[in-house]
């Protein structure tokens, strides 16, 4: 585990698809905009192929490295959705047909007109011993085993299911976060940027340069977990700029000036 004062966390994404092209990743901006508002770090993001020993080596190295790790994907009823197979295999227990999930299901497909077949009794299958994710939407739940929590590759699915789970996760201190916006290029201030870094502890500054119709200029982003330091670092980035000789402002999160 790192030390962090935050819980720290990572995600893995399971799908050929994803690796393919065919099917564009929609989980990982999602999710880590959530667990920041919730004050978990985001670590590492890794999308990973349908196969099962890469699924448990990384699902291993990732659950011994942070203190959360979630996965999307690859837990539905088809013959390639090998994620509860592989997990279970990496915490070293059995595949077992969960009955509070059995019956979710069933009650489930008795209000449609769709047949529970074995395919379906499928999503009933959890590693033993693991607790499970509700799923208000299409009731095939996820599973929380050690501090891996498994959840599906749908978007829409996978954001109804974390918000459930949201009250059960660790909070943090949540980051702190200033942008400065520069009418300048990155490259003329990359040297003030670098020393308003290591002269405020805690603080990273990122620069992200911009273009429009006559117009360029660079937007700083100022991020730490103290919020004084990390105000006077933005406003020392503010303050460099001007005195380099080019316009620079403090703005608010819809990028409007300050007060």
């Amino acid at each position: 585990m790192t030390s962090s004062p935050n819980p720290t966390a990572a995600i893995i994404v399971i799908g050929d698809e994803i690796l393919s092209g065919r099917t564009k990743d929609k989980n990982i901006g999602w999710l880590a905009e959530q667990l920041g508002a919730q004050g978990i770090q985001l670590c590492e993001a890794r999308v990973i192929a349908d196969k099962k020993q890469v699924i448990i080596d990384t699902v291993q190295t990732l659950s011994k490295a942070y203190d959360l790790v979630f996965t999307s994907g690859g837990i539905g009823p088809t013959h390639d959705d090998i994620t509860t197979d592989a997990v279970a295999a990496a915490f070293g227990v059995p595949v077992i047909r969960h009955p509070e999930a059995e019956r979710r299901l069933i009650l489930h497909y008795a209000n449609t007109d769709l047949e529970f077949n074995a395919a379906r009794q499928k999503m009933a299958d959890i590693p033993d011993n693991a607790a499970l994710i509700d799923n208000p939407l299409s009731a095939a739940p996820g599973y929380i085993i050690g501090n891996v929590h498994v959840l599906p590759g749908v978007p829409t699915i996978l954001q109804a299911m974390f918000e459930g789970l949201k009250p059960r996760l660790p909070g943090g201190i949540v980051m702190t976060r200033i942008t400065v916006q520069c009418s300048t290029g990155e490259g003329n201030i990359a040297t003030i940027l670098s020393d308003v870094e290591a002269s405020h502890d805690g603080v990273s500054v990122g620069s992200y340069p911009w273009m429009k119709p006559g117009n360029f200029g660079t937007a700083v982003v100022v991020s730490g977990l103290d919020a004084e330091i990390t105000t006077a670092a933005a406003k020392a980035v503010e303050a460099g700029v001007r005195a380099f000789g080019a316009a620079a402002n403090i703005v608010n999160a819809d990028g409007t000036l300050q007060d």
